[in-house]
């Protein structure tokens, strides 16, 4: 079982590291970035688990050590 992660800064927090992205974008000549974030994502390769209990566990993993739940916010998918 795969489990794909994303974390995110929540649109409440300044992203300073995307708006040094976004104004770096546009001194290359992109100025029709209006607005970036920058995220995480990660791969996890679990075990011989079910669907159901690899949700809980990825859920865990996240609110203990993945993202920052002050600030951050986290969405997962499943595979296999």
């Amino acid at each position: 079982m795969k489990a794909k992660v994303y974390v995110t800064i929540k649109q409440s927090v300044l992203d300073p590291q995307g708006v040094a992205v976004q104004g770096a974008l546009h001194s290359l000549g992109f100025e029709e970035v209006e607005s970036l974030r920058v995220g995480k994502y990660m791969e996890l390769e679990l075990g011989d688990v079910s669907q159901e209990a690899a949700g809980e566990r990825v859920k865990e993993m996240c609110e203990k050590l993945l993202a920052n739940t002050v600030v951050e916010d986290y969405r997962y998918e499943l595979e296999g």
